[in-house]
């Protein structure tokens, strides 16, 4: 049976759209982040940077009103569309934890989990990156380490900032974790969702609400295409990227709508 952690026990109400969770809410400064993950030959939307944002799968997130029969636990939403959009159910909690927990702090930015799925793929195949094992306790093992960034060819130079602490190195930064965030940005915006008492870019649910407070900064509104393709180019600024990531967050909001579907909730649309 998967831990059940503090922040994702809480039962949320379907009509109301009400959630419990655990987090240490702050307000992150943005800041460039960089990957030395490769994006894993997923096919890039034929979209232009600011004219849309994806389909967002209102309807099909944890705690929506419709689209969702029987459901009443973030566990038990998690579990039933993993097997529909080939996600690890443990890495849709955490994603779809991230949008619940900005819905009631930041309402206003209008993040869905499938944004935060479309980058975890990218980043790290959900925690997957090198045949990496996600844990019950949200952790890959082995922990996920991205490149050095020591300035070689298509890379960033960034000399270590955290003495290795986190990425074990101590000449250079890299990127950590299934949301692969770099220490220096780590330090500004990690924050403990899991409620362990510490914020680890390791474990996916602190990784995905960080990612979720990074991208919803500077008071965007990831519902409108410019606030979208804002907050994604700033999470790594490649256009190409931010079309893997439109790409798979469409992807995925169709599949999620047609498991819902079919499970007695919305019509498929």
């Amino acid at each position: 049976m998967l831990t059940r952690l503090l922040v994702l026990t809480a039962v949320f109400v379907l009509a109301a759209g009400g959630v419990w969770a655990v987090a240490t809410v702050m307000s992150p400064s943005a800041g460039p982040t960089s990957t030395g993950i490769p994006a894993l030959g997923i096919e890039p939307a034929d979209v232009e940077p600011g004219s849309e944002a994806p389909a967002h799968e209102r309807g099909t997130g944890p705690g929506a009103e419709d689209g969702t029969a029987g459901v009443t636990t973030l566990e038990e939403w998690a579990d039933h569309l993993a097997p529909a959009v080939g996600v690890p159910s443990r890495a849709l909690r955490a994603y779809g934890n991230a949008e619940l927990v900005i819905r009631d702090e930041a309402p206003e930015c209008g993040l869905s989990w499938a944004t935060l799925a479309g980058i975890g793929r990218v980043e790290s195949d959900h925690g997957r990156h090198g045949g990496a094992v996600l844990g019950d306790d949200g952790r890959p093992s082995p922990p996920i380490i991205g490149i050095a960034l020591d300035g070689s060819p298509g890379v960033k130079a960034i000399a270590d900032t955290d003495g290795g602490t986190l990425d074990g190195d101590s000449e250079h930064d890299r990127a950590v974790g299934p949301m692969q965030f770099i220490p220096t940005t780590w330090s500004l915006i990690g924050v403990d969702a899991s409620g362990d008492g510490r914020a680890d870019p390791q474990q996916i649910d602190d990784a995905a609400l960080s990612a979720a407070f990074y991208l919803c900064s500077h008071g965007r509104d990831l519902a409108t295409g410019e606030g979208w393709w804002d907050g994604v180019l700033s999470y790594n600024h490649s256009v190409d990227y931010g079309r893997k990531v439109f790409a798979l967050a469409e992807h995925y909001a169709d599949l999620a709508r047609t498991a819902f579907a079919g499970s007695g909730g919305t019509d498929e649309r």
